[in-house]
């Protein structure tokens, strides 16, 4: 018997986050010296003309919820939010302190963890604390991740009146079975309640996120999560792709039974049966996994070809620099990335002794930033071009001829006359495997075990 496409070509595969990926960072991590001069060098290049990008890390969470793969840290105990919000605002200070100029901040994301497992106190008191010495861009876009079951009225109100107009909640399901599973139960009410308090306050783009591939979940389930959003009508709509990752995560992606997930053609027909149903209720697909309105600055960035894929995912706001703030925050000068240690024990001691507190990165070569700039273009928007100068930096033939059996099965388009390459809206799934085709880290070195999630 044939096999599918999907079966074919559904292989673990980086989701390009970031270019290189973090498994292919140099391996001798990076000199904090090396990292502080490209961060002062993409800072002096675009502080004063499109500002800078930060993203705070707030990791704390009452409860694991098991399909999560970020880092996080669980405890019910509150009293943690005061000195890890001191030590982020210390560590902005170091950052802040190598810099001439006031930082100018465009864009600035809450994730998490949980953002909203903070104070509406201790939030203002973070905001105050970042722009006692920064100012906002003019056209500045802020945004946080809320969890619908803690978020208050209070917290979306405080947040709103500092300048934030976007929030994305957390939904995943609505099936109880699904939620039981993944340790997130939270009814249809509280997302209900909370969105509508977000419209009411003023926010300008309502986010849902939505999972497909959970354990349990079935076609009926994700029809009935969709047409129960359809109610509420978000700006936005993520619908990820479930990432098993156990191997990475542990005992927190293991509260349920390999046989439980939908597997390769039935967990793609999941995705395509939900971008149908959005077709229908107004919502245009953007990048990978990703839904716009047709009002919404995502739709707008992806018409003026002005969308970009960093850490935080697709943005409406292209910034050369991005400063990660919290623990294992990752910042991206543009050309070089650095990761700040991944417990809260280790960030607030390093940052109380007066160090930024990174603990691995990379320094991109002039042939890693050309690759970049084509996997950007292909997973913003589906295609990519080439000229002479870069076709010297890196043989863009040998990427071609890896990409010549995708071409013959109809997911790429190749035309070395116009040197350029794009995907049909029909080979959208595969974005990732024909990036894989240009990562000459991942060529060069194949994994032994499993890193990646699967492609599809």
């Amino acid at each position: 018997m044939k096999k599918s496409l999907v079966q074919k070509y559904n292989i673990p595969g980086p989701r390009y986050t970031s270019y290189p990926t973090v498994p292919y960072w140099n391996k001798e991590g990076i000199d904090k010296q090396d990292w502080i001069h490209s961060f002062q060098r993409s800072f002096k290049e675009s502080n004063s003309s499109e500002g800078i990008s930060i993203y705070i890390h707030l990791p704390f969470c009452e409860s694991l919820c098991t399909f999560c793969a970020c880092h996080k840290h669980i405890t019910k105990r509150h009293e943690v939010e005061d000195e890890y919000i001191d030590t982020v605002l210390k560590e902005w200070k170091l950052y802040v302190a190598l810099v001439d100029e006031v930082p100018v901040v465009k864009e600035l994301h809450l994730g998490g963890g949980t953002p909203t497992f903070f104070s509406k106190e201790n939030l203002k008191y973070l905001m105050d604390g970042i722009f006692e010495i920064a100012k906002r861009h003019p056209e500045a876009e802020f945004s946080f991740e809320g969890h619908p079951n803690n978020t208050t009225k209070e917290q979306l109100q405080t947040l709103f009146d500092e300048g934030y107009t976007r929030v994305s909640f957390g939904v995943q399901d609505y099936n109880e079975k699904v939620q039981k599973a993944i340790h997130r139960v939270q009814p249809f009410e509280a997302v209900e309640q909370v969105t509508r308090w977000s419209r009411e306050i003023g926010y300008t783009s309502v986010s849902h996120d939505l999972i497909f591939g959970l354990p349990h979940q079935t076609k009926e389930n994700v029809i009935y999560s969709i047409n129960k959003t359809k109610e509420l009508q978000p700006d936005r709509i993520s619908f990820y792709s479930y990432a098993h990752v156990p191997w990475v995560k542990g005992v927190g992606q293991r509260g349920f039974n390999e046989d439980d997930l939908p597997k390769d053609d039935e967990k793609r027909a999941l995705y395509e049966i939900g971008k149908e149903l959005f077709a229908e209720l107004g919502y245009v697909e953007i990048g990978m996994d990703h839904f716009a309105l047709k009002t919404d600055s995502l739709y707008k960035a992806t018409i003026s070809k002005t969308l970009h894929r960093n850490f935080m995912g697709y943005t409406a706001n292209k910034t050369k620099l991005m400063i990660g703030l919290g623990m294992s925050a990752i910042s991206d000068s543009w050309y070089a990335f650095a990761q700040n240690v991944k417990t809260v024990k280790e960030y607030q001691k390093i940052v109380n002794e007066g160090e930024i507190p990174i603990f691995k990165g990379h320094l991109l070569s002039e042939e890693d930033i050309v690759i970049r700039k084509h996997i950007l273009n292909i997973m913003c928007h589906f295609s990519t071009s080439w000229d002479e100068k870069t076709m010297k930096i890196n043989k863009i033939e040998e990427h071609l001829a890896l990409l010549e059996e995708m071409e013959q099965d109809g997911l790429v388009k190749i035309d070395v006359k116009s040197k350029s390459l794009s995907i049909p809206e029909e080979a959208r799934p595969y974005v990732r495997n024909i990036c894989m085709a240009f990562d000459i880290h991942l060529l060069k070195n194949k994994p032994k075990t499993q890193l990646f999630s699967m492609t599809i």
